[in-house]
This record gives C-alpha cells, structure tokens and sequence, in this order.
C-alpha cells in the first residue's frame, strides 16, 4: 500500500492519522506499507509549520516521496504528454525495486 496526500495541512493530518492506524492495527499488520506519495498542493515553496508537520510524519512511514507541483496536470493536459519533474520517476524506481526485489522486469 502507499498512502498519497496532498501537502496541505488537512491532507497530511489525514495521512498522518492513517499511518498511525495502519501501525496500531492488528488487522492491518498482514498490509505492507510501502511509503507516503506527498503531493505539493500549490506551486512554490511550502511553509516551515507544513515542513515540519511533514518531517514528523515521515518517521512513521518507511518512504516519503515529495512530489512537486504540475501545472499541465492541473490544467487537464493528457498526462501522457506531461513532462513531469524527476522526482516522479525516482518514486515509480523505488516502487518498482521494492516489488520485484531489486530484479529487472
């Protein structure tokens, strides 16, 4: 499972709250959680109080993956034909390592 969040206050309070579930529950324990997908909910740089509400979190997740700000998605562009920011990429790497074990598909 990875949790996805926005980077506002209530989508990383939300995510917050699922991580905390996800790690005191028995019935969850068979899930593997695999890391947090953040992403940015508006262009720019994010405020500290969100930083550090973001850094406090991602101790209890195995992975945080921050993920900027993409305007073509936001306007509707097919994202086929997006350029998107390498940390995209680096996010389907990892993903990709974790399930196949590190083989090559």
């Amino acid at each position: 499972m990875v949790l996805v969040a926005r980077s506002h206050a209530h989508g990383l309070r939300a995510a917050q709250a699922a991580a905390w579930q996800w790690s005191t529950s028995a019935e969850l324990r068979p899930v593997q959680l695999l890391g947090l997908a953040v992403i940015a909910d508006a262009p720019g740089r994010r405020p500290k109080p969100l930083k550090d509400l973001l850094t406090l979190i991602s101790g209890g997740v195995p992975k945080v993956w921050d993920l900027p700000w993409v305007e073509a998605l936001r306007l509707g562009d097919p994202p086929g034909q997006v350029q998107l920011p390498a940390q995209y990429a680096a996010m389907a790497a990892d993903l990709h390592t974790i399930m196949t074990g590190g083989r090559h598909a």
